[in-house]
């Protein structure tokens, strides 16, 4: 199969590490050669958060180069403006509506950039924007606004259907289970054309 490039971007905390986790065990469970890759930067005083995962017949490199990830999946829109440069010519970006003040505009040192939305759309033809944290809580909490993503991707990958709940049923604790496939059946929901 041809090579998948997926780009995660986010803040520390959202969940980007345990998304990039859930993706990277169903390629696995598919039989597929994952790699993966990680920059946690700043990620515990709310930093940028990257994660790369690439998976197909072989995969020499965890890391994807500049134009050419298949999909941005940002999971605040700042964040996937900083790295909708990576996606390649008839990728797709997904990313999630909220809006989560970097220090420097918490400080008064800079602005919130104004024109996010119609800046993405210029590196993309299939831009999909999905109000992550408002179906997460419908879900059952905020938490699962990752798993709300990661279920908004699901749809464009190659994996069965009862693939991805096995493996979020392995990877969660028991007792989110059941709340984050609510999340994951939403976030897929949210796409659904």
């Amino acid at each position: 199969m041809k090579t998948i490039n997926i780009l995660l971007a986010g803040v520390g905390g959202q969940g980007v590490l345990l998304a990039s986790q859930i993706l990277t065990k169903v390629a696995m469970a598919a039989d597929l050669d994952v790699k993966q890759s990680e920059v946690h930067g700043m990620s515990q005083r709310g930093g940028s958060v990257t994660s790369h995962v690439r998976f197909g017949d072989k995969i020499y490199s965890p890391t994807i180069d500049d134009g050419a990830a298949d999909f941005v999946l940002g999971f605040e829109r700042l964040e996937a403006l900083r790295n909708a440069h990576c996606v390649a010519p008839g990728g797709k970006i997904f990313y999630n509506s909220m809006r989560i003040n970097p220090s420097t505009v918490a400080s008064g040192v800079s602005s919130y950039p104004e024109g996010i939305e119609s800046t993405i759309k210029g590196y993309a033809e299939d831009v999909f924007v999905i109000d992550g944290l408002g179906l997460a809580k419908q879900a059952g909490s905020v938490r699962a606004a990752n798993t709300v993503m990661v279920g908004a991707i699901s749809s464009f990958l190659p994996f069965p259907d009862p693939l991805w709940e096995e493996q979020l049923r392995k990877i969660l604790p028991a007792k989110l289970v059941e709340l984050n496939l609510k999340a994951f059946k939403l976030g897929r929901q949210a796409v659904a054309v």
